[in-house]
């Protein structure tokens, strides 16, 4: 099992994304960091839509959640920037 870490600075606010890779699988997703997101359960339920799910696949994922929430409010911090994180992880 090898474990990734990616952090990104957004405009306002640090993302840090972590998760295990289990035969290319990510598993126990975490998001944290400094930013601000409403309604709050929003990351949780982005963290449980990528547990499971084959690494090539997260990034369209992540774009797919946010395209299906409009409700969600990200002050400066965008889809974008979860993103650099993502790819960040998948680096190391």
């Amino acid at each position: 099992m090898k474990h990734h870490v990616g952090e990104h600075k957004a405009k306002k606010g640090l993302i840090r994304i972590e998760f295990d890779e289990e035969n290319g699988v990510a598993e126990h997703v975490k998001i944290t960091g400094d930013f601000f997101v409403h309604p709050e359960e929003t990351v949780h339920e982005l963290e449980k839509k990528l547990e499971g799910h084959r690494l090539d696949e997260l990034e369209h994922l992540i774009d797919e959640f946010f395209a299906m929430r409009l409700d969600v409010e990200m002050p400066y911090v965008n889809v974008a920037d979860f993103k650099i994180a993502l790819k960040k992880a998948l680096e190391g």
